[in-house]
């Protein structure tokens, strides 16, 4: 009997050091990894959607609350004057979410385009979300009607992914209902 609570304590014990360890290192490594995620995936998503900025739209990022939760907004800047806005939503994919980050002009009246950031959409079908020909459909694209050719809309779906076509437009309308919740703190925000 003696044997076996000696084990159980000496398994908890290594249990909670375990977990202590990788609650330290995720605690030390958490703002790292978080600016390479800004960096490396929601960055170039940003370079895909302006072309025409001077600043650091991730540096120059603000968190904005929201009763549904925080969102994380990316200013597009020209010579001091704020000239589009970026954040990231999520649609539901055929592999999973869909993250899409959605661009801007400051009076919302237009989309400056998309850009993909995460998705395991299936290779050849669902991946060609990515491509530049589904992706420039909403360079310009009017803030009203964003649907699929299907649905009223002049969308065009991708042949053989109507799930990832869908998910992103659900991210893109989503978006839009966001932008109409924020929009009035825009031009305060980033005053030069």
């Amino acid at each position: 009997m003696k044997e076996m609570l000696r084990m159980i304590l000496v398994l908890s014990l290594i249990c909670g050091l375990s977990g202590l360890t990788l609650a330290t290192v995720r605690q030390a490594t958490s703002e790292r990894i978080e600016e390479q995620v800004l960096t490396y995936v929601q960055g170039p998503a940003l370079q895909q959607i302006f072309t025409d900025y001077d600043n650091n739209p991730v540096k120059d990022r603000k968190t904005f609350e929201l009763p549904d939760g925080p969102i994380t907004v990316f200013p597009a800047i020209k010579n001091g004057k704020l000239t589009g806005i970026a954040f990231e939503r999520f649609g539901k994919g055929y592999g999973g979410p869909i993250g899409i980050m959605v661009g801007f002009s400051t009076d919302g009246t237009k989309l400056e385009g998309i850009g993909i950031t995460t998705m395991k959409e299936t290779p050849g079908l669902g991946a060609r979300i990515v491509e530049p020909d589904f992706r420039t459909q909403f360079k310009g694209h009017a803030t009203q009607n964003i649907n699929l050719k299907k649905q009223g809309g002049d969308i065009t779906a991708i042949s053989g992914a109507t799930i990832s076509s869908t998910g992103t437009v659900s991210a893109v309308n989503d978006a839009i209902k966001i932008f109409n919740k924020i929009k009035d703190k825009l031009p305060s925000t980033w005053d030069s």
